[in-house]
């Protein structure tokens, strides 16, 4: 299969769509070798961090992952596994994932848009709720990790409890 086209005949390329969207909308995609993938950087008030689009072509779905800049150290993966549960509480669309492997923390959001053409406003929407996400919750991750605050702290200071 090319990739250029998708598995619905004379359909818009899913890869296609996608990488046209992310340039327009500026974020200057960086197509990862291998992948029906592209890197991507946020700079929001939180911070600036790396972002995935990831297309899984044969499923009909987009994956976006906002990646936090720092890693948890394995002392600090308790603290941090308490902050990203209490974060997820209530998130409406998206989620915080840790990797007790390597600590990194990452936020997700994603779509399956089987029977439909992937399309500008569904990019959109599976794309800016982790950017977004990782946004509000990176400084308060960052205080976790780095300077030892409790996690329902930093979380009463982000939420404003």
């Amino acid at each position: 299969m090319s990739e250029t086209h998708d598995d619905t005949p004379g359909g818009p390329s899913a890869l296609a769509t996608l990488a046209t969207f992310l340039s327009v909308d500026g974020w200057r995609p960086q197509r990862i070798a291998g992948r029906r993938a592209f890197a991507l950087t946020y700079g929001g008030a939180g911070g600036s961090f790396a972002c995935l689009a990831e297309l899984r072509s044969e499923a009909q779905q987009l994956i976006c992952y906002a990646l936090a800049p720092l890693s948890a150290p394995p002392a600090r993966l308790p603290a941090v596994a308490e902050f990203i549960t209490r974060a997820n509480y209530g998130a409406y669309i998206g989620n915080f994932e840790l990797s007790y492997e390597s600590g990194e923390v990452r936020c997700k959001s994603s779509i399956d848009f089987e029977g439909e053409a992937l399309s500008e406003r569904l990019i959109r929407n599976t794309l800016y709720p982790a950017a977004r996400l990782m946004d509000t919750y990176l400084p308060g991750l960052t205080r976790v990790i780095a300077h030892g605050v409790a996690p329902r702290e930093a979380i009463d200071q982000i939420e404003r409890i």
